[in-house]
């Protein structure tokens, strides 16, 4: 019953730290707080359920120890459990009950997998004789999440939770970091036993999290890099995972490379760094995207070559040798061949590359960078930032804020065209500052997750950015900030449109708007129906005094913001074109 091979879950668990020993009895219930205890676990999320209740009636006892904030639907449990992750680079945890409780985490789960999240999700369930009887409330919760978690377990004796839980979180946050869920049954919760205390697992058997590190690769590497005219570096989110900036820093500075971001490796390298050229896809920067096919070396760094990054794949890098580095061996070679790929964490691999590499400076080739940035500037940026007409552009709303917080606010974005703005546009001086919903693209992600992203980094600002779209898709979360005095700041970038969708259905299908003009509620009563406060702008003059008024209020504050109905985001890549072919207009 579970995607890694366990025969005793008690075998997973190698002592390396010694256990902490109670010699007590306790309740299953009462040995999963205990474990989040041990792993240092002190904020959580959930919704209580009656298969879950034993545990919830546990926590009762815990609460000068653990912080347990009840959300408004699961759905917003699991993306504040990513935002917290995000933020704190810890796991994240979250509670849900048996059926309808846990089927409400899998899009979660799906996101967190897709954008390598680590989480560890407890699922109650029903009674274990009941199970296969179609009992009130029961799913096959293993078999549904199988698919999107990187390992799920149920737990029907409570002896197993020490070992088990030991596990699910060495598994999340190991190696490539993802979702794990733990299915608990009923009387598992309720069963006692003699408690032997909590060993935090440092290995289990058949599972390498961390691949060898060969360093004939690295060397290959090296003199790929040694050798090139036109080096290119690409970087993901596997440098803030392995918590490598400075590390990559010191490589692309000693090489002097030109480096690009995916979405989800943005603020790895700060937005102002002189290296950083911008970034990567879709709707990324015209000179990432066409020089990607004339470079003679691609790097690439924790990333794992979507194809919002690669577009056409047989249009793709192909004049170039391909240096991919990952800690993932399953990303090497899936989407594009590589001619070196390095296997590793890049905390070890970039140390060993920087040694090898050649002090460089590519001004020529950085200049054509700069000179294909000035024309996106000329074409787009200017206009997009500055524009003439009355109606406010999503742009402007951007550059206004980057000079209200100095690059300095965490910027959590939901999906659609805000989120490529924002992503464009957005400044970042630190790490783990910009939270999206990357490979899955959820809608509804940016309200939930930035409550987490605030309890992950509590001292820091953050600004949740949504559309009209999909803010309705969560909005019960203004519940969960009302009652637990969340200080999240919520901009809500309303063009009356399901905007991404109505673009491509102008460009791609002769303007014919079907079901993407939606109607809102009162943005602001709502939030005032939550105690939160907030107003409407919908004239220029008055942006940076709204934006400034939200910033300062002390706590929560919604702001709608109305912004021109049919603007469109670019540059773009075209479905089914190469990154060369991207358009400016």
């Amino acid at each position: 019953m579970s995607t890694l091979d366990i025969v005793n879950p008690k075998e997973a668990v190698a002592a390396a730290i010694p256990a902490t020993t109670n010699n007590t009895v306790l309740s299953g219930s009462e040995a999963v707080l205990e474990a989040f205890i041990a792993e240092g676990v002190h904020t959580f999320f959930g919704y209580p359920g009656g298969a879950i209740m034993p545990i919830y009636d546990a926590l009762y006892d815990y609460r000068d120890k653990l912080n347990h904030i009840l959300v408004r639907h699961e759905q917003g449990g699991i993306h504040a459990a990513q935002g917290f992750a995000r933020t704190s680079g810890e796991v994240g945890v979250v509670f849900a009950t048996s059926g309808p409780g846990a089927t409400n985490l899998v899009t979660g789960l799906a996101d967190a997998m897709i954008d390598s999240n680590p989480l560890v999700c407890i699922t109650g369930q029903v009674f274990a004789h009941l199970l296969g009887t179609d009992a009130f409330q029961e799913t096959d919760v293993i078999n549904i999440t199988t698919p999107v978690t990187k390992w799920n377990y149920q737990v029907t004796d409570a002896t197993e939770i020490p070992a088990v839980l030991a596990k699910a979180f060495y598994i999340a946050r190991t190696g490539r970091p993802g979702p794990v869920l733990i299915d608990i049954t009923k009387n598992a919760q309720i069963q006692k036993f003699d408690y032997e205390g909590y060993t935090p697992c440092n290995h289990i058997r058949s599972y390498r999290p961390y691949p060898k590190v060969r360093k004939e690769y690295v060397e290959q590497a090296a003199a790929l890099i040694n050798e090139a005219k036109r080096p290119f570096v690409l970087f993901g989110q596997g440098v803030i995972l392995g918590k490598a900036e400075a590390e990559f820093k010191a490589f692309i500075e000693k090489a002097g490379i030109p480096s690009a971001w995916t979405i989800m490796g943005l603020s790895a390298l700060p937005t102002d760094h002189p290296l950083n050229v911008g970034m990567l896809g879709m709707h990324g920067n015209y000179g990432p995207n066409v020089l990607t096919n004339e470079c003679d070396v691609l790097i690439a760094i924790g990333m794992r070559f979507d194809d919002r990054v690669t577009g056409r794949l047989d249009k793709y890098a192909k004049q170039c040798k391909i240096i991919h580095l990952d800690i993932d061996p399953a990303e090497i070679d899936k989407n594009i061949k590589a001619d070196v790929p390095v296997w590793g964490d890049c905390k070890e691999t970039l140390p060993l590359l920087t040694q090898l590499v050649n002090k460089g400076n590519h001004k020529e080739w950085l200049q054509r960078f700069r000179d294909m940035q000035q024309q996106e500037v000329e074409a787009v940026i200017h206009d997009e930032l500055n524009p003439t007409s009355e109606v406010l552009t999503m742009g402007e709303v951007l550059k206004v804020l980057n000079e209200l917080t100095g690059g300095d606010a965490v910027i959590v974005t939901d999906v659609g065209q805000h989120q490529m703005i924002a992503c464009r546009y957005a400044k970042f001086n630190q790490s783990k500052s910009n939270v999206t919903s990357g490979g899955l693209g959820t809608m509804g992600f940016a309200l939930p997750a930035a409550v987490g992203a605030k309890f992950g980094a509590p001292e820091r600002t953050v600004v949740a950015i949504a559309g009209d779209g999909g803010i309705q898709m969560t909005i019960q979360e203004l519940g969960t900030i009302m009652q637990f005095n969340v200080g999240v700041k919520l901009i809500i970038l309303n063009n009356q449109f399901l905007g991404m969708v109505r673009q491509w259905q102008q460009l791609f299908n002769d303007k014919r708007y079907s079901f993407v003009d939606i109607t809102s509620p009162d943005f602001i009563a709502v939030a005032k129906g939550y105690h939160i406060e907030g107003q409407r702008v919908d004239a220029r003059e008055n942006l940076r005094t709204a934006l400034k008024t939200m910033l300062d209020h002390d706590g929560a504050y919604v702001l709608e913001i109305m912004v021109g109905k049919e603007n469109n985001v670019f540059p773009m890549v075209p479905q089914g074109c190469g990154v060369s072919e991207i358009r400016l207009k």
